[in-house]
């Protein structure tokens, strides 16, 4: 198919994408318990450097925020030297790359921690659900509410973390405010019951999402280059608003005049795994509606096929699309999708264990496993579940 707008060129924060084939962030528990980048990881992202962007796996802002096992962060400078391996593979193969930075916020098990410590979050407020820990499946508990010196110090993290990123050299920042995480949960008048200036008005309970948004910009020069992803309608991790059109309206109204790179938006039908959304809640048209709230450039997230991704591009609903779980057994992708080649099936057994299988081990289209960079010793499995 001639003039597919899909692998059309693209023009991002000043940054050129080769197409507007995005790879979806998703957790694949390759990293030490503590926290540290799988030594894989290089080269899984440089296997897949021909999307237009790479959105990273979750990556933790410091160890407060490291709820899940065996997932990424930036708060070390050993972590720090280990994103700058990773952005160099992806880039020595023409490809461009954001850090989705995160904090879990009340989504957290101590027992995941690499220093043992608890939950906190806007309010002392459980969600509903469950998380994997070492342990097995366990009740999501009851966080510590932040004092305000601690919100003050959490803004003054995903700061750090951004201006960190950006100085390992990723093209991008996304930050994480989807999926019922913290940046979500004082969005949430059921996560957030604060009185003071975080908390107990809409106006109020947007405030940490803007003096979070002040911090990064102050941090790393602007907001050109920084993204956030959101899951309006959603339901994910038990998260709950009471108005989630409101809510949404409110948000894009926040970003509108701050000149963001891009919004990331999961549709509802996807939010988080595949089976949640908020009854009846959501607009017949999500993304006419966050075009009418947000003018700059757009990322839409919903289990998309080829075919599906180009009409919703040539229509102008979005200008880029992220494909996840086919990134996984298809390091090719987008040539797959461009060739009209069938997709190789993902062995979900492999999606959150240990080591180089299910990772880096996919062929390409001409059964060939992409070396990149040479491929470390495997590491023991085991099984998380966590996404």
């Amino acid at each position: 198919m001639s003039g597919d707008f899909l692998f059309s060129p693209l023009e991002l924060g000043g940054v050129a994408l080769a197409n507007r084939v995005v790879m979806a962030p998703m957790t694949r528990s390759r990293a030490s318990f503590a926290g540290d980048v799988s030594p894989l990881a290089a080269q899984y992202y440089a296997q897949r450097a021909t999307a237009g962007l790479i959105v990273t796996e979750a990556v933790g802002i410091s160890a407060r925020a490291h709820g899940y096992p065996h997932t990424p962060g930036i708060w070390t400078d050993a972590q720090r030297t280990a994103w700058r391996q990773v952005t160099a593979a992806v880039h020595a193969r023409g490809g461009r790359i954001a850090m989705q930075l995160w904090h879990t916020g009340r989504v957290f098990s101590a027992d995941n921690n690499p220093l043992g410590l608890g939950a906190v979050a806007p309010s002392a407020r459980a969600a509903q659900g469950q998380i994997y820990a070492a342990r097995g499946w366990q009740a999501l508990p009851v966080p510590q509410a932040l004092t305000m010196a601690e919100v003050t110090q959490t803004i003054a993290d995903f700061a750090r973390a951004a201006r960190d990123a950006l100085a390992a050299g990723f093209d991008f920042v996304e930050l994480h405010g989807a999926n019922g995480y913290l940046i979500e949960q004082f969005l949430s008048d059921e996560a957030n019951r604060r009185d003071d200036a975080y908390g107990g008005t809409p106006v109020r309970r947007m405030q940490f999402l803007a003096d979070l948004l002040d911090a990064v910009a102050a941090a790393c020069g602007g907001l050109g280059r920084i993204g956030l992803r959101l899951s309006p309608f959603g339901d994910f991790n038990g998260i709950r608003h009471s108005d989630p059109a409101g809510l949404l309206d409110d948000t894009l109204a926040l970003l509108r005049p701050r000149g963001l790179a891009f919004v990331h938006v999961i549709e509802p039908e996807v939010s988080g795994d595949g089976s949640r959304m908020v009854d009846g809640a959501a607009p017949a048209d999500l993304a006419a509606r966050i075009r009418a709230g947000f003018a700059g450039p757009l990322i839409l997230a919903g289990g998309y096929d080829r075919a599906r991704a180009e009409a919703v591009l040539r229509a102008g609903g979005a200008d880029l699309i992220a494909f996840g779980r086919p990134f996984i057994a298809n390091p090719d992708l987008v040539a797959r999708m461009q060739a009209d080649l069938p997709l190789a099936p993902a062995d979900r057994a492999t999606f959150y264990t240990r080591g180089a299988a299910g990772y880096v081990d996919y062929p390409d289209g001409d059964g060939r496993i992409d070396p990149g960079i040479p491929v470390s010793a495997s590491e023991t499995p085991i099984s998380t579940g966590a996404e």
